[in-house]
């Protein structure tokens, strides 16, 4: 196997049937800059933005930046950040090449390098996918948390933040100072009203830094709120080895994903942006029922499917799916709980959306890991299932499936699995959520239950109110610790 990386000069001698960039990259300038530029920007927004790119619309190129680590920038920069997307299905693998991205910074390398950046006036959106912990707020209340370690330490050094936020702030201070306009931050993240909620806390940390610039901030900038769809699943190296087969030189930053991509736009930009509703985005004034939607149905059943599926020892969901009980689970559970907690907008075929959602869900090809949609389900589960629950509690709804999946994410996030082994739990509240299994746990799942729900910086004030809930969860908790989750799978939802 050849080890050339991939790069500018090889571009044409790559296989007929591998898709490239149809234009110029020496004639795109920098319009966007991505905070965050892992696997799932790439395989979407970065994605979506070739195609405009590609059109003639060469002021929209992006520049990513790493705020934690290295590895993305050591992996495109060699490239001349070219990568491919490799869209894998029952059907068969298709491979784009992208060029849309041009450079990639790392915040912590140079804290000023960024800054300066995202302060230029070509400047006019700043997009995230930072995850739902990158934004530094109560996932219950959706505030800015004034303890979290980064907003102390991007308050008490704002030339050299570690946030989004800091970074954000910091720049738009800058522009400030320059006499410069401010720009849209796009927010790609899987949380409700995410524009909404970014909007919030970029205020309330602005605020902490200067009354003033929090008034200019919020009259010079917007912030949209999306709704994005794709699995993307982890590159492997079996992948990657794959695809050099396949092209013919090593790409160390190719991503995997399925070929369903859905992207929902609030169209509310500052300075203009992409025709990406000509890319197959839809731009709309309320993004909201969409956002619902895809949270409820598809986030809520990927967590649901992630955590009992891993502890049943399925590795990946298209595992979980072959289980026939599971694939009753999941469309049982979309088409009843989740469904039925959303007004669903006449002319959206939710019918469609639901058996799609199946169909994705088992699709071979695409191998991701229940452990990698498991990751921090203290900032997921408010978003992906709680919204349905409090729907359902107040009007007397089906709680059985979310009661089920809190029962395992409870087991879950104990670190132990059923045949004993450890977990490795990756969650920003790993060490609470162990610590309430390790203490409650002894003194029977009537005392684990409330002391969960009575954790309020994933269930709030009220759910612990709630006797149905805690019962129903209760009831569950026994039949995993009597039977394990397989057997309760086969008996609880065999027969649908």
């Amino acid at each position: 196997m050849s080890q050339e990386r991939l790069n500018n000069n090889i571009l044409e001698s790559l296989p007929a049937e591998v898709i490239k960039p149809a234009y110029d990259r020496n004639e795109v300038t920098t319009g966007i800059v991505h905070l965050g530029i892992g696997a799932f920007h790439r395989a979407h927004q970065a994605w979506f933005t070739e195609n405009r790119i590609a059109a003639g619309e060469k002021d929209w190129g992006i520049v990513g930046a790493s705020l934690r680590s290295a590895g993305v920038r050591d992996q495109l920069v060699p490239q001349n950040g070219l990568y491919s997307v490799v869209e894998k299905s029952n059907a068969g693998t298709k491979v784009q090449i992208v060029g849309a991205v041009s450079d990639v910074l790392v915040g912590p390398e140079s804290p000023q390098q960024l800054l300066e950046l995202l302060a230029q006036e070509s400047v006019r959106i700043v997009s995230l996918t930072i995850t739902e912990k990158g934004y530094c707020h109560d996932p219950a209340s959706g505030d800015l948390n004034p303890q979290h370690p980064d907003v102390i330490h991007d308050l008490a050094n704002p030339q050299a933040p570690r946030s989004a936020l800091g970074y954000i702030v910091g720049a738009l201070a800058l522009r400030k100072a320059r006499g410069l306009p401010g720009f849209t931050v796009l927010t790609c993240d899987n949380l409700p009203s995410n524009g909404k909620l970014l909007g919030n806390v970029l205020g309330q940390f602005a605020e902490k830094v200067d009354s003033e610039l929090a008034v200019w901030i919020a009259e010079n900038t917007t912030t949209p709120s999306t709704m994005v769809d794709r699995i993307v699943p982890a590159t492997t190296d079996a992948d990657r080895e794959e695809l050099e087969a396949l092209i013919g030189c090593r790409d160390e930053a190719a991503v995997m994903a399925e070929p369903f991509a859905q992207w929902v736009v609030e169209d509310n930009f500052l300075r203009g942006r992409p025709a990406w509703d000509k890319a197959g985005a839809t731009l709309v004034d309320d993004v909201e029922v969409y956002e619902l939607i895809k949270l409820r149905l598809l986030n809520g059943s990927h967590s649901m499917l992630a955590y009992s599926g891993y502890l049943a020892g399925c590795e990946t969901v298209a595992d979980v799916m072959a289980v026939p009980a599971f694939n009753k689970l999941a469309l049982h559970f979309i088409q009843s709980e989740a469904t039925s907690s959303i007004e669903v907008p006449a002319e959206f075929d939710i019918a469609a959306y639901q058996a799609e959602l199946i169909d994705r869900f088992e699709n071979r090809a695409l191998r991701h890991r229940t452990w990698q949609i498991a990751m921090d389900g203290s900032q997921k589960i408010p978003q992906r299932w709680l919204g349905t629950l409090r729907h359902h509690l107040a009007n007397n709804g089906p709680i059985e499936v979310l009661s089920f999946a809190l029962a395992n994410w409870i087991r879950y996030v104990s670190a132990v699995d059923e045949q004993g082994n450890a977990i490795e739990v990756s969650d920003p509240l790993a060490v609470e959520l162990k610590a309430i299994c390790d203490q409650y746990k002894p003194a029977g799942n009537e005392a684990l239950a409330a002391n969960f729900l009575a954790f309020t910086p994933v269930f709030g004030d009220d759910l612990k109110q709630s006797a149905q809930l805690q019962k129903a969860v209760v009831n569950w908790l026994n039949k995993l610790d009597a039977q394990g989750t397989l057997a309760c799978v086969e008996q609880a939802f065999g027969d649908l």
